[in-house]
């Protein structure tokens, strides 16, 4: 199949509908004092709306992003976005790097200059995301978009390549590690749930204990947005579609929550990712990867790294994570939430470049294109 250069262009009347639709916005009322207590505060949506109108430059984050070599093909019946860009070192390792929800393939911004020099990096957009457009049919779990990425990276010409992700990236880069093993040298990821194993036998740390016990309670209560987005994502995506506002608020308080306060994502940036969303019309169909997604993959046996943030939705715990991984390299960092990529780059980055280093060393031969 045809790999295409691809650049990005919105048309202005999408950008004018948008301007309008949050001039005539449809603002409910808000008890007195209500804090956090019912949702995301109107007085900081209605900030953040403002600013959405009449401050932020799509234009001038559209030039920036063209900078970067896009391209798009179709794989699976379906058209697959994503960016390319090639190490000065040819014998340099390619990475895939996946992101998730709310998320999209600006995650990966800061992270491609540190990483640039010792890989190859390609940084596609999830089916269902962004400007990889809609899906049309059901079934793209995350072993189907694994087996999508294992395609387009023999398209590339790749033959050995890590993998890397957070959120629904993370289970991907592991299911691609099970779909292409001979294929895949490690998979580094910055999210790993670990589900209780009552039966494990295991003596875990106070601290273990506690991560465990914060994974449990939010096993027996999950957010609404996942509860909704795993059971009716074709009903919230109607809202989604037709109220920027509404997609506003939705992402924004995942920002709100997720991130750590000591390294919180800017505003321009988180505009800018919801901007996607919202200019390609993927509230729906990305919410339908909650509802698809699958459980119980096919074990990854790739080495894996695990980066731990402290502000994250939930922390792994080590001795269940080694149960189903080959787990050979762990940092806990001292910083930062569940948008690693977006609010430690610095730390992130130096953690990948020192497991997949470390795992080309091990390799017969240098990858080559």
């Amino acid at each position: 199949m045809t790999i295409k250069p691809f650049h990005i262009d919105i048309p202005q009347a999408d950008l004018d509908d948008l301007a309008d639709r949050l001039t005539r916005t449809r603002w409910p009322n808000e008890v007195a004092d209500a804090g956090l207590d019912y949702g995301f505060p109107l007085a900081r949506l209605k900030e953040l709306a403002e600013y959405w109108r009449t401050g932020y430059d799509w234009r001038a984050h559209e030039a920036e992003l063209n900078k970067l070599p896009h391209f798009t093909t179709e794989i699976d019946g379906q058209n697959i976005h994503f960016v390319h860009v090639r190490s000065a070192n040819p014998d340099a390792l390619a990475l895939v790097l996946t992101h998730g929800w709310p998320g999209s393939f600006l995650e990966f911004l800061d992270l491609i200059e540190p990483l640039s020099p010792d890989f190859h990096l390609v940084i596609p957009s999830i089916p269902g995301y962004g400007f990889s457009g809609p899906t049309h049919e059901r079934g793209w779990s995350a072993d189907r978009i694994a087996r999508a990425w294992a395609e387009l990276m023999r398209r590339l010409g790749y033959e050995r390549y890590g993998a890397q992700g957070g959120d629904f990236g993370s289970g991907i880069s592991t299911a691609l590690g099970a779909a292409a093993p001979e294929h895949v040298v490690g998979v580094h990821v910055n999210y790993l749930p670990t589900r209780p194993d009552p039966g494990a036998g295991l003596e875990l740390s106070e601290e273990d204990e506690a991560r465990l016990e914060k994974i449990k309670r939010l096993m027996a209560n999950r957010p609404p947005y996942q509860a909704l987005q795993m059971a009716t994502p074709q009903t919230i995506g109607y809202a989604l579609t037709d109220s920027p506002v509404g997609q506003l608020a939705w992402i924004a308080e995942r920002f709100a929550q997720w991130t750590d306060p000591r390294t919180p994502v800017s505003d321009d940036r988180m505009l800018t990712d919801i901007s996607l969303y919202w200019l390609t019309a993927t509230a729906a169909s990305s919410a339908r990867l909650h509802h698809d997604a699958g459980r119980g993959h096919t074990p990854c046996r790739a080495p894996l790294g695990v980066a731990v943030l402290p502000r994250d939705i939930t922390q792994s715990v080590r001795p269940l994570a080694e149960r189903l991984y080959d787990v050979r390299h762990w940092t806990e960092f001292e910083r930062g939430g569940h948008f690693a990529a977006m609010e430690v780059p610095d730390l992130l980055a130096a953690d990948i470049r020192e497991f997949f280093l470390d795992l080309v060393k091990e390799l017969p031969q240098p990858a080559r294109l």
